[in-house]
């Protein structure tokens, strides 16, 4: 079956997934007005030489980003004026990775030599991607603003539909916010990140008490698990180093999974590596980072403020009487008017405008709609 890309938009948000059928094969979440950077081309000033980490701080526009030695900072001086590109986002509190070795299609920018630190040319955001990704597949778009947009780049791949996700493969996103799988064979894995890697604990449920918890049926039960780790592992785009504690099995028993492991990463576009097994029989994964993992982009005020906004736009739409304002805490307004996009964007899709009133009672990340 020929897989599709299905673009669902809300105020300042576009989720893209990749679907073949109903099951999703990739998924993604892109903000215009806040974008991650990847492919980003920049002019910046290298701020200083660290030799003892192989690279170069580098100064960006609100942001230093880090010029490893192997992309070009071996021959970086402080106050030097380089065009780089962002090649690994902003994420776990570190800047984003940047790299001097231009693609021959940038190669004119190399010649800028002076002026401040600024963006010269932004990368393709998420529907790009995966379109490129997955080359014959038809891009279908619920917003004729972005659909034209588009245009130029996916031309007579876009088609304009009213509603893109159905309720499997929404019910499949939906199911990417929560840390926990329900899986068919009772079986639920947790996940767990934390600033230094990924853990993901396979709970075997209710699975292990109708299995009687033999060691045959322990690794039978893993190996079922094996296919749904990767495909969430891709989904939720986790990165860096993820280490899988599998259900019930004697660590020195684990080893065994390790083949069908490696196979079921194997299709990830990122090249995942299984490393091998710990002393405690923990499964050590390694992906690399590029985009920011899920769970950091559905968290913060940002988040928060989008939410709010999704909410709004459904409420408006029940009720086109109706009027509406916002009352969030500060730092979801502030989020808000930090996005240079979002509120035009909520304005022109609605038809009106969305009153904001800061609360500074309200915890932070929270907010609620209220009759204007």
């Amino acid at each position: 079956m020929k897989p599709r890309i299905l673009v669902e938009t809300s105020p300042g948000e576009v989720r893209v997934a990749a679907t073949v059928g109903d099951d999703l094969l990739d998924y993604a979440i892109w903000r215009p007005g806040a974008p991650d950077g990847v492919d980003d081309l920049y002019l910046g000033r290298v701020i200083a030489r660290m030799p003892a980490m192989a690279g170069a701080f580098v100064a960006l526009p609100g942001a230093e980003g880090f010029l490893p030695d192997s992309e070009g900072g071996d021959a970086a001086t402080g106050g030097d004026l380089l065009v780089v590109r962002v090649t690994r986002a902003a994420q776990g509190g570190k800047g984003p990775r940047l790299t001097a070795k231009l693609a021959a299609e940038d190669q004119a920018f190399g010649e800028i030599a002076s002026g401040p630190p600024r963006l010269l040319a932004r990368g393709s955001g998420a529907v790009e991607r995966l379109a490129d990704q997955h080359p014959e597949a038809p891009v279908l778009v619920d917003d004729a603003a972005l659909l034209a947009a588009l245009r130029p780049t996916l031309g007579e791949r876009l088609t304009s539909v009213h509603k893109v996700f159905n309720g499997a493969v929404a019910e499949q996103v939906a199911e990417l916010t929560a840390p926990a799988m329900a899986l068919p064979s009772g079986a639920r894995p947790h996940v767990h990140p934390t600033p230094a890697l990924t853990a993901i604990d396979v709970d075997a449920g209710g699975a292990g008490a109708e299995r009687g918890g033999k060691a045959a049926t322990q690794e039978e039960l893993n190996r079922s698990v094996i296919p749904a780790l990767a495909r969430q592992i891709r989904l939720r785009n986790l990165s860096g180093a993820i280490l899988v504690d599998f259900a019930g099995m004697a660590a020195r028993r684990r080893a065994a999974l390790g083949p069908a492991l490696a196979a079921a990463l194997a299709d990830d576009p990122l090249r995942p590596r299984l490393l091998g097994f710990t002393a405690l029989g923990l499964a050590e994964i390694v992906r690399r980072r590029v985009h920011p993992p899920l769970h950091e982009l559905l968290a913060g005020p940002h988040a928060a403020a989008l939410a709010a906004l999704r909410r709004a736009e459904a409420e408006l739409d029940r009720g086109p009487g109706r009027a509406l304002a916002l009352r969030a805490a500060p730092d979801v307004v502030a989020a808000l008017h930090a996005d240079p996009l979002v509120l035009p964007d909520f304005a022109r899709r609605s038809g009106r405008s969305l009153p904001l009133r800061s609360d500074p009672v309200l915890a932070p990340g929270t907010w609620r709609l209220e009759p204007l």
